[in-house]
């Protein structure tokens, strides 16, 4: 099957630490009787997810599918995030909370995006391939696919980019985007005054998720997000505070 659609030899070939022996030593020995020859010429192996710090297993109830996510109100970008903000090499710990963070960073990464590209002309066209204020972010990637570092120079760039201006500035977007599309993320709308209004049962709803949220009652909480989303609207929790705007489709 591989080789239908890869052929004989390939460039990358990915699986969890746990099938580095005995599963990927026979699956090589096999495969290049077959082919005759070299089989892929880098292996990926990925270390364990976690779920709120412990194995995910459907038994723990820990489980949850993109449609479980879906339903919840999170949208795929805000996995996706999540899931490129650790290392491939370490393990990483999938809460509910830390898509609630992936949503605020990714709403200050197209906030700063926004504001960079206000500083460009629209005639402006370059062919540069020079990363400018990201080229921290480009070289962590380059690194052992170092995602969170990524991530991490991204918003350092920004601020770099903040006293930017001219072709400089559309250099330095140019840089940003071409990051974006490597990493596979698309950056949310701005979202202006929402023209739909509140329900006083969606109020009340939202109200009895802060407190339980509060009182740590977590299951509590995700029914009564989840019936929120089924309602049409999502909950962005702040520190101190949340706000309810309209669900967002994945």
């Amino acid at each position: 099957m591989i080789q239908e659609y890869l052929g004989d030899s390939f460039d990358l070939h990915s699986g969890g630490v746990d099938l580095v022996f005995p599963h990927h030593e026979n699956e090589i020995a096999q495969s290049e009787c077959a082919c005759g020859g070299h089989f892929a010429a880098q292996w990926f192996h990925i270390t364990h997810l976690l779920v709120d710090g412990g194995k995910m297993s459907k038994s723990l109830g820990n489980l949850y599918t993109l449609s479980d996510l879906q339903r919840l109100g999170h949208t795929a970008m805000e996995v996706r995030y999540v899931l490129i903000g650790a290392h491939y090499r370490k393990p990483l710990n999938f809460t509910l909370e830390s898509l609630s963070a992936a949503r605020e960073a990714l709403a200050k990464l197209a906030k700063g995006a926004r504001q960079l590209a206000a500083k460009v002309d629209s005639e402006t066209r370059l062919a540069s391939a020079d990363f400018g204020p990201f080229q921290g972010a480009w070289d962590s990637l380059n690194h052992d696919l170092n995602t969170p570092g990524a991530l991490g120079g991204i918003f350092t760039g920004l601020r770099e980019a903040a006293g930017l201006a001219g072709s400089e500035a559309a250099a330095a977007l140019a840089g940003l985007n071409r990051l974006l599309r490597a990493l596979g993320l698309t950056l949310p709308e701005e979202i202006t005054q929402d023209s739909k209004e509140i329900p006083e049962s969606v109020k009340a709803l939202a109200e009895a998720r802060w407190q339980a949220r509060l009182a740590k009652k977590w299951a509590e909480s995700d029914t009564l997000r989840a019936q929120l989303a089924e309602q049409g609207w999502l909950v962005k929790d702040g520190k101190d505070h949340y706000t309810l705007k309209p669900t967002p489709s994945i």
